[in-house]
């Protein structure tokens, strides 16, 4: 009788874990935002990406297996201001009539908890590209899922900010990035 019991049991186990397993292939853009967060003269700042595309296929009962990559417009940049807006796509800035994307590349998605990944790729931005490691969130929704994730990137390593702007006493260094990506299992 116990053996029953706990083969039962292991058996819904197996099941459950099955369940929560989703595969997706679609980030729905609408519904999906990429911000950003900064320090000027030493106030917390706000901005958000309006535009950008994405590619994916991601199994969660397989995330090594994970191809994904995000091109932002950096033309579509929102911080706040137009006077702002206007500054940073300059050549001081993004100098989006050169470099008009950013692109992250996933080189690998590694389980290290339930719903919980650690992403690793490549950032390129104004001809600058970076390793970047940090960690993902993922979130059942009925047939969508929600994916999250921050990361902090150094302005300088992307030389984001040039001349006047190379200093950090105006413009901090530090760029918190936040991902939220309801993603869909069709295409």
């Amino acid at each position: 009788m116990k053996n029953r019991f706990l083969l039962s049991f292991v058996a819904g186990l197996c099941v459950l874990g099955a369940a929560q397993a989703a595969s997706y292939q679609t980030v729905q853009a609408d519904k999906s935002s990429i911000s950003f967060r900064y320090k000027q003269m030493g106030v917390a700042m706000d901005g958000k990406f309006a535009k950008f595309q994405s590619t994916l296929q991601l199994d969660t009962a397989k995330p090594e297996a994970a191809r994904a990559s995000i091109e932002i417009d950096l033309a579509s940049v929102d911080t706040g201001s137009a006077e702002g807006d206007d500054e940073v796509v300059g050549k001081s800035w993004f100098h989006t009539a050169a470099f008009p994307k950013a692109l992250f590349v996933l080189k690998q998605l590694k389980a290290t908890g339930p719903d919980s990944y650690e992403a690793s790729g490549t950032l390129s931005i104004k001809g600058h590209a970076r390793e970047l490691k940090f960690p993902v969130k993922h979130q059942a929704q009925g047939g969508k899922g929600l994916l999250t994730a921050s990361l902090s990137l150094a302005r300088a390593d992307f030389a984001i900010g040039e001349g006047v702007w190379s200093k950090f006493d105006v413009i901090g260094n530090e760029i918190q990035v936040n991902f939220q990506l309801t993603v869909l299992s069709g295409k």
